[in-house]
């Protein structure tokens, strides 16, 4: 049965458009011989980017959803002698380079933002834009889906969910609504989801947005480990990039900005190249509106250290603040 479409005011586009490709091209300033990893590789924007750029330039493409890299590949295909795709999550991206005998690449670079065909597939379970089951997993096939988090988490554990992923003041209310809306028999779809968001917060837009966006943004932050997984990526970062190579990351929500920003503090290990983070201009928020809140952070590796895995281990989730009392 098709299910039908919500209404909403803002325009979206019809297919995945990624953002800030000339600015990460810049940044990476790829050269012949060169190796560079793409962590999230989408629908192929910047790595086709990258190989065209510098004809004699590699890249090695990451991503742990399968149908991300069955499009991309198909995108790229006349690139295939410069370019492999690879199924990979970021904390497996170490274990993949180790295994094709690969110590150390000139750049890298992930755009953290959730795809167009990700969002716009009602299956996928991403938006509340069309009706489709509560799953919300980057990797269909393993995890658990956002449903049955919802249904493990007792209230408060799923309330300081909301608060700290999605930085939602009325997470215990809109817990509480979530799980009655459970209890009942009533939580099947993405709209009932955000319907029980609503009956706690009521129907208002914030600054524009939808009541229930942080709710969804906290549900899938927690059930793709977004957070430890972009630790795993700045570690990776750390101990493969060449001296000299850069990092370039696009994160689209403060939770995200935060830790790639205090990885690159560390000045005994990387040399910021902007003082604030880039933003697309003017002209590509216009033609591409989910590329507003989008932030680039470009760094260059500045010395040979070990690990550091302090300096990139904050905000875990061992450390949730509770969420307040409402």
């Amino acid at each position: 049965m098709t299910m039908p479409a919500l209404a909403f005011e803002d325009p979206v586009p019809t297919h995945h458009i990624s953002i800030m490709v000339n600015e990460v091209v810049n940044a990476l300033a790829p050269v012949d011989g060169g190796l560079y990893i793409d962590a999230t590789v989408g629908g192929g924007g910047h790595s086709e980017a990258i190989l065209t750029a510098c004809p004699g330039a590699r890249v090695i493409a990451f991503d742990r959803d399968e149908q991300a890299l069955i499009t991309s590949s198909e995108r790229l295909a006349h690139f295939s002698r410069r370019i492999e795709f690879v199924h990979a999550s970021f904390d497996g991206i170490t274990e993949e380079l180790a295994a094709r005998n690969i110590t150390a690449v000139d750049g890298m670079m992930a755009d953290l933002g959730i795809s167009t065909p990700q969002l716009d597939t009602a299956e996928r379970g991403m938006s509340f834009r069309f009706a489709g089951p509560i799953d919300m997993r980057m990797n269909q096939n393993e995890g658990e889906t956002a449903l049955e988090l919802i249904a493990r988490l007792d209230q408060d554990e799923l309330a300081n969910v909301i608060y700290e992923y999605g930085e939602e003041r009325a997470s215990r209310r809109i817990a509480r609504c979530i799980k009655q809306s459970l209890q009942r028999g009533e939580l099947l779809t993405t709209v009932d989801l955000r319907r029980a968001v609503v009956r706690a917060v009521g129907p208002r837009r914030a600054g524009g947005v939808d009541p229930a966006t942080r709710t969804f943004q906290a549900l899938r932050i927690a059930v793709n480990d977004e957070m430890g997984q972009l630790d795993s990526l700045l570690g990776t970062a750390s101990s493969v990039l060449k001296v000299d190579g850069v990092l370039a990351v696009i994160s689209f929500h403060s939770l995200e900005d935060r830790r790639v920003k205090r990885c690159v503090l560390n000045r005994a290990l990387w040399q910021r190249l902007s003082a604030k983070p880039v933003v697309p201009s003017d002209e590509e928020r216009l033609e591409n509106p989910r590329s507003r809140s989008a932030k680039l952070r470009i760094a260059k590796r500045v010395a040979e250290a070990d690990f550091f895995e302090d300096e990139i281990e904050i905000d875990s989730d061992a450390d949730w603040p509770s969420a307040p009392e409402s």
